[in-house]
């Protein structure tokens, strides 16, 4: 059986954590920051980490098969 392709989109923008949790950067802190409340781009420092048993988490797991 020939090796999967690693989805490269995927493979730039998504981490798996040594748990097995997924981990990226949240959108929304390139341009138009000025109407943007501080709160908000405080909260969008931080980065996005999603559980290794969730749904979204199994299906973004296919698309990184060897990292």
């Amino acid at each position: 059986m020939p090796k999967m392709k690693t989805h490269s989109g995927a493979k730039k923008r998504l981490k798996i954590t040594a748990s097995g949790k997924i981990k990226w950067k949240k959108c929304g802190l390139r341009h138009l920051l000025t109407p943007m409340s501080a709160s908000k781009g405080r909260k969008l420092r931080k980065p996005k980490i999603i559980e290794s048993s969730s749904t979204i988490a199994k299906s973004l797991k296919t698309r990184l098969p060897y990292i």
